[in-house]
């Protein structure tokens, strides 16, 4: 897609994912780095933040938008939902009168002997 400058960027999510992964990210370093902690590790979080923004704001403009958590599971009731309904319908018309009807012979679905139904010998002559 194209840049738009129209386009809206959504600056609340942004900030809270880079603010969880701040949170995930300092709880990490303290557990791993306990005895070499100095305070370089926490600055390049924090200035993490601003790049992080710059990144999604353009990724944003340029019409990427990641689906959240609340469209994903709307989409997934959906599908439960559509496969529910094909599948009650599939067995209310399981016995109705209306079969499948086989298709017509063509070239490739020949009669010949791998064709056969297992029980019948062909004629001899």
């Amino acid at each position: 897609m194209a840049w738009d400058s129209s386009r809206p960027v959504p600056w609340r999510r942004l900030i809270r994912e880079w603010l969880i992964y701040v949170a995930i990210a300092s709880v990490a370093m303290l557990v791993i780095l306990r005895d070499r902690l100095s305070i370089s590790i926490f600055f390049g979080l924090f200035v993490s933040g601003p790049m992080y923004l710059l990144f999604g704001a353009v990724l944003a403009k340029f019409g990427y938008a990641r689906k959240s958590y609340k469209d994903l599971r709307a989409e997934r009731e959906r599908t439960a939902a559509a496969k529910a309904a094909s599948s009650s319908s599939a067995r209310s018309g399981a016995g109705s009168a209306t079969a499948r009807t086989r298709p017509a012979p063509t070239k490739r679905t020949s009669t010949g002997p791998s064709q056969q139904r297992k029980g019948t010998k062909p004629k001899r002559r």
